[in-house]
């Protein structure tokens, strides 16, 4: 037979000193609201473009194109963190992001992503410093944005292409 379990009284007076510390701890693992996600999240990443990348994109990207989302949750555990995306026209977008582990904490993570020559989807880049980027850029440049398409090894699907959502992105029609 299972054992029956029982809430223990609370052995404090709801107006004490330990009752207030119990209301503190509760409201500080309380999950931050969608709106402070999405402003953090723009915030983050408008601050790492300007801070690692003060030469290109802090020149091209203002602070205010950045459009944040807040976590993703799955099964009631935070699957991905808050993130903010920045279109840069001709299909291609930047994707920000922290990646958080207990043993470095926090770290930005910054992709690029571009769409491939096939048509049929985007492929992500993870950017890591200036000189990376200016690489990449000076790869996409030819094919005026687009990512090489390799039948061998696809990479363009990795992030599929979006079917058009009414009202997004902010100020533009389309991603693609």
């Amino acid at each position: 037979m299972d054992p029956v379990l029982h809430t223990p009284a609370r052995p404090y007076e709801p107006d004490s000193p330990l009752a207030y510390l119990m209301e503190i701890a509760a409201a500080a693992v309380d999950e931050e609201p969608e709106d402070e996600q999405r402003d953090g999240a723009e915030t983050g990443a408008a601050h790492h473009v300007y801070a690692a990348y003060a030469y290109s994109l802090a020149q091209a990207v203002d602070s205010a194109v950045w459009q944040g989302y807040p976590c993703v949750r799955e099964h009631g555990a935070r699957r991905f963190e808050a993130s903010a995306v920045a279109l840069l026209g001709g299909g291609l977008w930047l994707h920000h992001t922290l990646r958080v582990t207990e043993a470095d904490g926090a770290h930005d993570v910054l992709t690029l992503i571009a769409p491939c020559t096939c048509g049929r989807g985007y492929a992500d880049i993870t950017i890591d410093t200036e000189d990376v980027l200016m690489e990449i850029l000076a790869e996409l440049k030819p094919t005026y944005g687009r990512s090489l398409h390799d039948d061998q090894a696809p990479d363009c699907h990795s992030v599929q292409q979006a079917p058009a959502v009414a009202g997004w992105p902010r100020s533009a029609r389309s991603i693609g």
